[in-house]
């Protein structure tokens, strides 16, 4: 290869090298601006609506989440105190994999709070099963946790998590 085939292809290297650095520069710059001035409607995802619908997501999978409303859609009268409890963990593991994705859109806060909430739960059901006798079906550990609830509203971080992502949605509006 003499110098001129050498010179000629630094200088295609070089010509491609600035064309895909000039692509890369101009489509970073779309996403900045993208990202600073969310398109008009009609036009594109608004970022905003994308966090908000996230926000809606966690606060629904919360509710699915409280002991009350678990139990009273996973209820099947028949089941030992173990299938029960079985069931009722599994059920808060799968509302919580199923939901996992919109941590990228919410603040770490909020993502704790979430995965607190699921973690306290799965505690409480375990505990409250451990202290019922040999042989318990699924009925007692059920109104036992209900019994639970009642007696100390306080003990379930399920308002509290309600309200920490409802004051963080409100923030985005």
């Amino acid at each position: 290869m003499d110098t001129t085939q050498m010179l000629i292809a630094i200088a295609i290297a070089f010509v491609l090298g600035g064309a895909l650095a000039y692509i890369f520069w101009r489509e970073r710059q779309k996403v900045k601006r993208y990202v600073r001035e969310p398109p008009p409607p009609g036009q594109g995802i608004d970022p905003i609506q994308v966090r908000l619908q996230a926000y809606e997501r966690l606060i629904l999978l919360t509710e699915r989440m409280s002991l009350p409303n678990l139990i009273s859609r996973t209820n099947q009268p028949g089941l030992s105190g173990v299938e029960t409890q079985f069931l009722l963990t599994q059920t808060i593991k799968q509302e919580f994999d199923h939901n996992i994705t919109q941590q990228i859109y919410v603040s770490t806060e909020a993502w704790d709070a979430i995965r607190n909430l699921r973690e306290q739960n799965i505690h409480i059901i375990n505990q409250v099963a451990s202290f019922l006798p040999p042989g318990f079906t699924g009925s007692d550990l059920n109104r036992h946790l209900l019994e639970m609830m009642v007696q100390n509203p306080k003990a379930s971080l399920h308002n509290i998590v309600a309200e920490v992502l409802s004051f963080e949605a409100k923030k985005l509006m």
